[in-house]
C-alpha cells in the first residue's frame, strides 16, 4: 500500500535526523570541535593532532581551511614530531558547511570574521594564532605552545562542564 500523504516519507527523515543527533560524539560524550585556519597545513592541523592525544576524552578533533593547501606542512610535521605528536592521519580538507554542521564547537584560526558565514555564531570561539607558513623552527615551536596550551584550556574547560553536569544529576 502506497502512502500518497508524504508522512512516510517524513517518517523516515525524521528517524534519519534522530540517527545523527544520536550518532558520534554527542553519544560518546566527547565535543566534535572543528579547528579552522586558512591553509590546513600548520595551526588547525596543529591543533587537531594535540587534541588527538591530549583531550581524546573530551574532544573528537577534526580541522579545515578557507582555502586548504591539500597537504601538512613539513614543518609543521616535523614540530609535532619533536614535540611526541604524531602527525598520521592529519589531512588538508576544505572547510565545508557539512563539517561546520557537524561541529559543536568551533575554533577560528584564520584572523577573519567567519562565524555569520558558518550559520551559528554561537559555536565560533576566535583564537588569534601567528601563520607560521614559510617561516622558521623557531615560530612554529612557539605557534606550537601557543596552541597547546589554548587546546589544554579548552580540554579543562570541557572535563570540568562534564563533572559539573554528572554531579548535578
Amino acid at each position: 500500500m502506497e502512502d500518497k500523504s508524504g508522512g512516510g516519507q517524513r517518517k523516515i527523515l525524521n528517524v534519519e535526523k534522530k540517527k545523527k543527533a544520536d550518532s558520534g560524539s554527542r553519544h560518546s560524550g566527547r565535543k566534535r570541535v572543528l579547528f579552522v585556519c586558512v591553509g590546513n597545513a600548520c595551526r588547525s592541523p596543529m591543533a587537531e593532532a594535540i587534541a588527538r592525544y591530549d583531550a581524546a576524552d573530551v574532544i573528537e578533533p577534526f580541522s579545515a581551511g578557507l582555502s586548504p593547501m591539500g597537504s601538512i606542512a613539513e614543518q609543521t610535521k616535523q614540530t609535532l614530531v619533536l614535540n611526541g605528536y604524531s602527525a598520521s592521519g592529519l589531512t588538508s580538507d576544505a572547510l565545508t558547511r557539512e563539517a561546520a554542521d557537524a561541529a559543536d564547537i568551533i575554533i577560528n584560526m584564520t584572523g577573519r570574521p567567519i562565524a555569520e558565514m558558518l550559520g551559528d555564531p554561537e559555536k565560533v570561539e576566535d583564537w588569534i594564532v601567528q601563520d607560521p607558513y614559510g617561516d622558521d623552527p623557531e615560530t612554529y615551536q612557539r605557534v606550537f605552545e601557543g596552541i597547546k596550551r589554548r587546546v589544554d584550556q579548552l580540554a579543562k574547560g570541557l572535563r570540568e562542564n562534564r563533572e559539573h553536569k554528572t554531579t548535578a544529576r
